[in-house]
């Protein structure tokens, strides 16, 4: 790693590499909630943007990790790409992102995954497939050929990064490890023994 580089540019140079070679989607990331008890809960999600002003994923705010944000709006976040014996670790803050983005983003959405949008209530029980068939039916029939809107219940986070630790697997264990932290405006980086 280049000492010089920001974190934010080095993830940036890294997951480009990740979609290159990494067969399964390079942008899946284990998230980590706790809900206001400090009960942990994690589940693979999808990052959908990283830059300077964090990392963003898309999820039904009535969704145990929604309710979990709400109470505790904190996460971590764990890239881990096999083929090039890296991971990226990111710890920081959550906050929704403006209801612009989100509905940009839900309108580039392929429009089968919008009517699931409005179809899925989300970690709740259901009978069995069927009913998921007829909520998905039920959608579709209440937007037609319209254009379909974004859920009331249907937002974006980012997760502001407040630490950020890159991980290259090394022959013997002999791994790098660098973690950098927010210091004001700044970033300081750190060498970590393996």
């Amino acid at each position: 790693m280049n000492d010089a580089q920001d974190p934010i540019s080095l993830f940036q140079t890294w997951l480009a590499r990740a979609h290159e070679v990494e067969t399964d989607d390079a942008t899946a990331m284990a998230l980590a909630t706790a809900d206001a008890s400090g009960r942990p809960a994690v589940r693979m999600v999808l990052l959908k943007a990283a830059d300077a002003h964090g990392f963003v994923f898309y999820s039904h705010s009535t969704s145990p990790k929604g309710h979990d944000l709400a109470a505790n709006p904190r996460a971590a976040l764990c890239f881990h790409w096999a083929k090039l014996e890296r991971q990226v670790r990111v710890e920081g803050t959550v906050t929704p992102i403006t209801d612009a983005e989100a509905d940009t983003y839900f309108a580039s959405r392929p429009r089968l995954s919008q009517i699931g949008a409005w179809a899925s209530r989300q970690s709740q029980p259901m009978s069995g497939r069927f009913e998921l068939e007829q909520t998905v039916a039920g959608a579709a029939l209440r937007f037609g050929v319209g254009t379909v809107p974004r859920p009331p219940n249907w937002w974006g986070y980012r997760v502001i990064p407040e630490e950020i630790e890159f991980w290259q697997q090394r022959p013997f264990r002999h791994h790098d490890r660098r973690i950098f932290a927010r210091v004001g405006d700044a970033w300081e980086a750190q060498w970590l023994f393996p």
